[in-house]
């Protein structure tokens, strides 16, 4: 550890910050070049070299393999909830996760510890079991329902539509969350699982029309991240993991499995193990 550290001491058990320039505030064009990666090497080895501006402390409550998940989805789905101001989650409100990926999975539970009423979509009875056991008050099947988001607005408190989307799917999606989004809500885009192709995508118009905010999101600052350890180890919230963990050896191992889609018995993320962990 450098002479001139000062938020850390020696045996600090820390995690990264994805975007390790990106402290507090808006995400920059600097701090998208600074993502780990990117054009600093990833974490995908047995030891790094990082800024202290870089690391956060990780939860007391997690142990490493869960904690390392909250770098990219845990932070990513905090930001979705928490990283507009002026428009955070409130006990209350009415949330829509889409799937059961990790960055859904956060949501879901970060959602339901303070207090909001969520409603998901999935493709299977039995995620839709999974989805309700980690707090889902409704699950809509949208295999069955192509038309979910009227039926998400009809399922709503006041039958208006949801306070807040967690948009994952992208183009496939997309004009489904804008009618399930009450006038005024808010639509975090993360990510694009159904891919890209713009035939079926809405338009800014839709956004009007429906009265929605919808915003885009890449990951998460420092300062959320800290927010996040903290009401992690308050509420006493677990990372969803899969029952398989890889060795750092069979990382290529671990891509396949990734890529085929089999982490399907718990639905969460895929754990890497190192026997040298981060710690300062």
């Amino acid at each position: 550890m450098g002479s001139r550290v000062k938020r850390f001491q020696k045996g600090d058990r820390v995690i990264t910050l994805f975007n390790q320039t990106h402290v507090a505030g808006p995400l920059t064009t600097q701090d998208r070049r600074n993502g780990l990666g990117n054009s600093i090497d990833g974490t995908m080895r047995e030891y790094g070299t990082f800024s202290e501006q870089g690391l956060v402390k990780m939860p007391d409550s997690l142990d490493f393999q869960q904690a390392c998940t909250l770098c990219c989805a845990g932070v990513t789905a905090w930001n979705a909830l928490y990283g507009l101001e002026g428009r955070t989650l409130k006990p209350g409100d009415e949330v829509l996760v889409q799937g059961t990926g990790g960055v859904t999975l956060f949501a879901l539970q970060f959602a339901k510890a303070a207090g909001a009423r969520i409603i998901a979509t999935t493709s299977s009875e039995s995620k839709a079991e999974f989805l309700r056991s980690l707090g889902a008050s409704k699950v809509i099947n949208y295999k069955d329902t192509p038309n979910w988001g009227e039926e998400v607005k009809s399922l709503s408190a006041q039958g208006t539509g949801v306070d807040l989307v967690l948009e994952v799917g992208g183009p496939e999606t997309m004009a489904q969350s804008i009618r399930a989004t009450k006038s005024e809500g808010l639509i975090s885009i993360v990510g694009y699982l159904g891919g890209c192709g713009r035939d079926k995508e809405a338009s800014f118009l839709d956004c009007l029309e429906y009265g929605c905010t919808a915003r885009g999101i890449l990951v998460g600052s420092r300062t959320l991240l800290e927010q996040l350890v903290k009401a992690v180890d308050s509420c006493k919230i677990q990372p969803v993991l899969d029952e398989k963990v890889f060795a750092l050896e069979e990382l290529k191992e671990a891509m396949q499995y990734m890529s085929e889609r089999k982490n399907f018995v718990s639905l969460g993320k895929i754990g890497m193990f190192s026997p040298k962990w981060l710690m300062i």
